[in-house]
């Protein structure tokens, strides 16, 4: 069996332990211990305890950023024994590295060039988007109340794009965009300079030459990942919260790594703080009513067993974040197939919904065949060198990011029915399993769950 460590290495998907480290301006011949960032987790769930800041001074360290509804606080240190000093504390629950999180990456991504002679209200739909016929049977879906998401109480149904932003101005989004912000350090703008967001966007609530499920759908921009490199958890888990306090109806996150316990480079107590953090976030949000969708990641591995992930290396590792209360998605392609990517696994799967491949004569080791039809076409800002948005256009892209929003679309439409804040999220969760198409055995499933997401059964 392959080495986790070399399997996942060099992926975009995997970040185990990274911490930040900043050059300090000292004395040459001098040695200064580069500072680190860490998360502490604090035994409050909902506040930051007196003193908070004073014990993390006394062990060396300095906050950078409190979430003071999760109990958390991000810390810069350039004590190598900070941890040691700050799990003495008896307020604090579990102390370690922050971890860096990255869009999961389309498995493959290809250009599209949208002739503007032929332009016309959704064209594009019509002649490549069949992952969107597919969830919604051929729009079958819109026609129903609630269906295209607009509500059924006249109010906005928003979901939450975590992710690099999204392109405001496409003019296949602009119409169904709320608003936007950023948790980007550097970056005010909630702008998407590298185009997975603006993807995910345009299949959440795409109305223009492309459609998304819920063409009648808001989106907003909660930007996490700047135009290079990944976004630090604490980031991520402001936003999640951020989003649910802005009562959001569903948060999409198209995002993902893996938490190694066991990293020789790690303790496994250094790891668990930063899972504590997710989970706290994913509960908050859920505890506020909104329905958080996450993609299954791009490894094609079944991520069900812990120890077997790891490989031959020691300990277990995790796909991360993960929630049982959150829904995960695979991704499956044009001919209802599980895509050769998707990773899988039971009680980890609890739907499929399209995401792509690149055909049936496609072999992903010669990487032979590929056939870009079978891809998922959707929205993206055009970038120049310097990562300024200079035109809007689209791109076939394939992966469970693909994948995950269809998903988060469907949850919304199915609260656009029953009018906003009137659905939990876990009869959100139930009504989306309960109507899937069984396309693989009957029942419960390692590769599709309960099965491939279907807007019209979800309707009904």
């Amino acid at each position: 069996m392959v080495m986790k460590g070399k399997f996942f290495a060099g992926t975009l998907a995997v970040a185990i332990g990274a911490a930040a480290a900043f050059s300090g301006g000292f004395p040459a011949g001098k040695v200064q211990a580069a500072e680190k960032k860490y998360i502490v987790v604090f035994k409050e769930q909902s506040k930051l305890p007196s003193g908070y800041e004073q014990a993390i001074k006394a062990a060396g360290g300095k906050v950078e950023s409190s979430l003071e509804k999760l109990g958390t606080a991000e810390v810069v240190s350039a004590n190598p024994n900070f941890l040691t000093e700050i799990r003495k504390s008896s307020s604090v629950m579990a102390a370690g590295t922050e971890n860096i999180i990255y869009p999961d990456a389309p498995a493959a991504a290809e250009s599209f060039t949208a002739s503007d002679s032929s332009a016309s209200a959704g064209d594009l739909y019509a002649k490549y988007q069949w992952d969107i016929k597919q969830v919604t049977d051929e729009g079958k879906s819109w026609e129903i109340a609630g269906g295209s998401g607009k509500s059924t109480d006249g109010k906005d149904i928003v979901v939450g794009v975590i992710d690099t932003g999204i392109d405001y101005n496409h003019p296949d989004i602009k119409e169904n965009y709320a608003y936007g912000k950023s948790f980007v350090p550097g970056y005010s703008d909630p702008i998407d300079q590298k185009g997975h967001g603006t993807h995910v966007a345009g299949s959440i609530a795409g109305k223009g030459r492309v459609m998304g499920v819920g063409p009648e759908l808001k989106v907003a921009s909660y930007r996490v990942f700047g135009p290079t490199g990944g976004a630090e958890t604490a980031h991520i888990a402001d936003a999640l919260m951020t989003a649910a306090d802005d009562n959001v109806d569903v948060v999409n996150m198209s995002l993902g790594g893996y938490d190694w316990f066991q990293d020789p480079d790690l303790a496994t107590k250094d790891v668990v703080a930063d899972v504590r953090l997710f989970n706290r976030a994913i509960q908050y949000a859920i505890k506020k009513g909104v329905t958080v969708v996450g993609s299954a990641g791009n490894n094609g591995i079944d991520i069900s067993s812990p120890g077997k992930l790891s490989g031959d290396d020691k300990g277990a590792t995790h796909r991360s974040p993960s929630s049982q209360t959150m829904i995960r998605v695979s991704a499956g392609g044009k001919l209802k197939n599980l895509a050769y990517y998707s990773n899988f696994g039971v009680g980890k799967i609890d739907v499929m919904a399209p995401g792509g491949d690149r055909g049936p004569n496609y072999d992903p080791v010669t990487k032979t065949g590929a056939d870009n039809s079978y891809m998922s076409l959707s929205t993206v800002p055009e970038v120049d060198a310097a990562g300024n948005v200079t035109g809007h256009g689209y791109a076939y892209y394939i992966g469970t990011s693909m994948a995950a929003p269809k998903t988060a679309a469907l949850a919304g439409v199915i609260i656009a029915k029953h009018g906003k804040d009137n659905l939990s999220p876990s009869q959100v969760k139930h009504i989306i399993q309960t109507s899937s198409e069984d396309v693989f055995k009957n029942g419960y499933d390692q590769d599709s769950g309960f099965g491939l997401i279907n807007a019209v059964n979800a309707l009904k």
